[in-house]
Parts: structure tokens; C-alpha cells; sequence
């Protein structure tokens, strides 16, 4: 199998890279080699994707049974992906996002039928707007899939913006804080296992014109992720709640992010990937990534690095809470 990656170096697609190495796969990376070097035994093609024609350049005559782009976020990089591949690709795959389908969600579980509908957050939205241009070349003969992953993590990716700072801020009995009560259902998936899924369907005839989703299928709760965490590190995380509308107030990204995703419970069935895929299995336990994060931070204290803003937002949301009880108990 000779694939493409554009991208291939964020949390879910390394592993993706990972795994199909371990497959014996020919694998290239299309990406501006400003991260880490490729891993061994991995191509590379070093080009700037948003100019098209110094990735054409790059390129030059290869072709691949199937290319992953990971990092198109708006409809216009659809076009450049369709321009690009059309002819040099067997099937070429958008990953999309499992927060574009409808918030508040009406009905349990999600499948790849419930309606895309985001209205609160931005990068949800222009996700859909990617599938709708997309949709419109796979009817007219264009070999596509769409994939949505939800929550990924991995060994050495932490699933929080701000990575170590979380671990850090449990060691050190500072508070966490979470949306709403911290008991709404959450699905968090294992990069491999995601991998597993993904690279099933590459090079596979029936994923045509197909859109899916491959999550895990543990249900946790947010209060939950962090107690688990907690466990691994010796000390119960200081855990404070806050509705995702006083976030929004902190921080405006970050408040869509829970608006618009986290603050919904969510349940995923995966029956569609696991018939496409049959050895698709969401292995992985919370309990077992997560430990493996700690212990990969712990290997290397070079790798405990604090993120400064990522720190001074959760102070920041501390101290709206705290001002909330203090108003509440006059």
C-alpha cells in the first residue's frame, strides 16, 4: 500500500504514520518539515500545502493508492486537495471532525446519519462546510471518504491544550476546572485505535463515497478523566465546575470548544466502521492511555514543560469561581 499523508505530524496522525509503518506500508509525509523529522523508514516530501503549485512541484510524478490530508479546515483547502489528487490518487480522504454533528445532539447514539449542525463554534462549522464541497465531487465520481474522529490522544500527546500543564496543576493541588458539573458522558480514543480503523479503510472500494466516524466506546464522564488521572499521579485532582457560558467569558475559544462540543454528553455507534473494518476494536481503556501518558512525561522531565497561558487561563477560571460562590453564598 503506497499512501500519502498530508500533514502527519499532529497527535492522531502519527500514530496513523506509526502503524502503517508497522505494516510494511509505503508511507510519505507531504508537509513543510518544521516538526520533528519523519520517522524511519518514512518518505518525505517538503512542501507548503497552501501553495499549490510548490506542492505539485514537490511532487513531481508520484502517485499513491490513497492520501490522508489532516490539515484542511475550510473549503478552499477542499479545492486544492480535489486539484491536487484528482489524478494522482486512488482515494483521497478528508478528515473532518465528530463535533460537527448537531449540538445540543437530539438523539443517543451518534451515527454517521445524525444531522451536521454546530452553531456555536467555528471550526465545527467550516469542518461541514469542507463536507458539503467534498460531497458535491464524490457525486460527480470523485474517490473520497470522509472520516470523523472525536476526542484522540496518544502516548506522547496529552488531550488537553496545554499538555503537561494538567498533570502539573493535580501534582501541585491546583484547581482544575471543568464544564458543568462534570458528569455529562465523554468518549476519549486511543490514536492506534483509531489508526486501526482509518487504515482499514484505505484502498478499500466500498469507503467510496462513504463518511464515518471511529471513536472509542468507553463512556467516562469528565469528573471521571481526571480522577483517573489523579490516580496515576497520587493525588486527587482539586476539580471546580463552571457552566461552559462563564468559560466563554474567560476565554472565547476555549468557551466555544466546551459550548460547542465538550459540554454535551455523547455517545458514538460505531457499528458502521466496524463493518467496513471488521478488525476495528476500541482496545485501549482510558486507564491504560492515560497511565502511559504520565509514565512518557516521567521518562523525560525535559518533556514537563508548563504552557504559562494555558496556566494563567485555569487560575483565571479558578477565580471566576470562586467569586460565583462567594456571590452565591450572600
Amino acid at each position: 500500500m503506497k499512501i500519502l499523508f498530508v500533514g502527519g505530524t499532529g497527535i492522531i496522525s502519527t500514530h496513523c504514520v506509526e502503524v502503517a509503518l508497522e505494516r510494511g506500508w509505503d508511507v510519505t509525509l507531504l508537509n513543510r518539515g518544521r516538526s520533528a523529522a519523519p520517522p524511519d523508514g518514512c518518505n518525505q516530501v517538503t512542501a507548503d500545502i497552501r501553495d499549490p503549485d510548490q506542492a505539485r512541484a514537490a511532487l513531481g510524478n508520484r502517485e499513491f493508492d490513497a492520501v490522508v490530508d489532516w490539515v484542511s479546515f475550510v473549503p478552499e483547502h477542499i479545492e486544492t486537495g480535489i486539484d491536487l489528487f484528482r489524478d494522482r490518487a486512488g482515494q483521497w480522504v478528508f478528515i473532518s471532525t465528530a463535533s460537527a454533528y448537531e449540538k445540543p445532539p437530539q438523539k443517543l447514539p451518534i451515527t454517521e446519519e445524525t444531522p451536521l449542525v454546530n452553531p456555536f463554534w467555528a471550526y465545527s462549522r467550516a469542518k461541514i462546510a469542507c463536507e458539503e464541497r467534498l460531497e458535491q465531487e464524490m457525486d460527480r465520481g470523485f474517490p473520497a471518504t470522509i472520516v470523523r474522529p472525536s476526542h484522540t490522544y496518544g502516548r506522547n500527546k496529552f488531550p488537553f491544550n496545554g499538555g503537561y500543564t494538567y498533570l502539573d496543576r493535580i501534582r501541585k493541588g491546583k484547581p482544575i476546572v471543568l464544564p458543568g458539573d462534570g458528569t455529562s458522558v465523554w468518549t476519549m480514543t486511543h490514536a492506534r485505535d483509531f489508526a486501526v480503523g482509518l487504515l482499514g479503510l484505505l484502498g478499500n472500494e466500498s469507503a467510496l463515497g462513504e463518511a464515518f466516524h471511529i471513536t472509542g466506546d468507553e463512556l467516562l464522564t469528565w469528573n471521571g478523566i481526571f480522577e483517573t488521572l489523579g490516580q496515576h499521579l497520587g493525588r486527587a485532582p482539586e476539580i471546580r465546575h463552571l457552566p461552559s457560558s462563564a468559560v466563554v467569558l474567560a476565554d472565547e475559544e476555549l468557551g466555544a470548544g466546551f459550548w460547542g462540543d465538550k459540554a454535551h454528553s455523547l455517545v458514538f455507534d460505531n457499528s458502521k466502521i466496524r463493518r467496513f473494518v471488521p478488525e476495528f476494536d476500541a482496545a485501549i481503556t482510558f486507564a491504560a492511555g492515560s497511565k502511559d501518558i504520565v509514565d512518557w512525561y516521567d521518562e523525560d522531565p525535559s518533556r514537563c514543560e508548563v504552557e504559562p497561558d494555558s496556566d494563567a487561563l485555569q487560575d483565571r477560571l479558578a477565580g471566576i469561581h470562586e467569586r460565583l460562590l462567594g456571590l452565591a453564598a450572600e
